[in-house]
């Protein structure tokens, strides 16, 4: 569903700068108390890995909301407190966390209710948050890479040809090593340089902008 789709797409960042945080921000201004709260346990539930469409469905009859509104708010909501609850309590300040929701311009009382969940007892049972922390693949901790010129080798067509060879070690302890073509390499810098400058204009666009 569109909602499943929203969810999934979330970005490694609970406050400005994430595009889906930061719609939500806007959009729960206009929702009543009653309606967040039961928005809040919906996504909190949805990180405990339940079920949660038929509650969706009520909310959605119940409160006038579109599909399109429900599914800005609800994976909002979902990428905060996914992307919360991944941070260490131990250095991890419920004082920060407030204060990058009220830059957000998120409404006094639904801070509170946001923070109870991170912070509090109704923070998700300890299945839930290993469930959100398996969610996060490994990362690269080091990347080396060097140039290689083949003399001789079985295929003709590749002597004398450059290719790069790279070495990643992940935060899993597993390394990779893989041979990329010249060609191949230019392509991918080409692609990453393309997706850095869409993403550059899509931040830009005043609908991901806070208004003051």
């Amino acid at each position: 569903s569109l909602i499943d789709a929203q969810c999934l797409a979330g970005t490694d960042s609970y406050g400005q700068g994430n595009p889906l945080v930061e719609a939500m921000a806007r959009g729960v201004q206009d929702v009543g108390k009653e309606t967040f709260r039961r928005l809040l346990k919906v996504t909190v539930n949805a990180l405990e890995g339940k079920d949660c469409k038929e509650s969706v469905r009520l909310i959605a009859e119940s409160a006038n909301l579109s599909e399109e509104q429900l599914a800005f708010l609800i994976s909002g909501m979902y990428t905060l407190l996914r992307e919360a609850l991944r941070l260490p309590l131990s250095t991890f300040k419920q004082e920060v966390f407030k204060e990058d929701l009220k830059e957000l311009r998120i409404p006094e009382d639904f801070i509170v209710d946001f923070s109870s969940v991170v912070f509090g007892n109704r923070r998700p049972t300890s299945e839930g948050t290993a469930l959100i922390r398996r969610s996060r693949l490994p990362s690269i901790q080091d990347f080396k890479w060097r140039v290689d010129v083949a003399i001789s080798t079985s295929s003709l067509a590749r002597a004398l040809q450059p290719s790069i060879l790279m070495m990643m070690k992940l935060s899993d302890g597993t390394a990779h090593r893989f041979e990329v073509p010249v060609a191949k390499f230019q392509e991918l810098r080409y692609n990453v340089a393309l997706i850095l400058k869409e993403m550059n204009d899509l931040e830009k666009r005043s609908i991901l902008k806070i208004q003051d």
